[in-house]
């Protein structure tokens, strides 16, 4: 699932050497953070949080289909 992420990040950015995609697992939730530089982070959110949304919305289609409960959070 990170490798996903990482993937579509990478290709929203202009700057691909700033992102940082991590994964940890919290109760039986995995957590992914997203860190992309400041410069980025509107491309990444996109209007009224539309982008962020649709990433998160592919994630969890993916993750209901596996049993997997999988949150995205995007930081600088």
């Amino acid at each position: 699932m990170k490798e996903l992420v990482e993937y579509i990040v990478k290709n929203l950015v202009t700057d691909t050497s700033s992102v940082s995609v991590t994964e940890e697992e919290n109760d039986g939730v995995t957590v992914i953070h997203v860190f992309v530089s400041p410069d980025d982070m509107g491309r990444v959110i996109g209007k009224a949080g539309k982008v962020a949304s649709g990433i998160r919305a592919i994630v969890n289609s993916i993750s209901s289909r596996q049993r997997q409960r999988v949150v995205v959070k995007f930081g600088e």
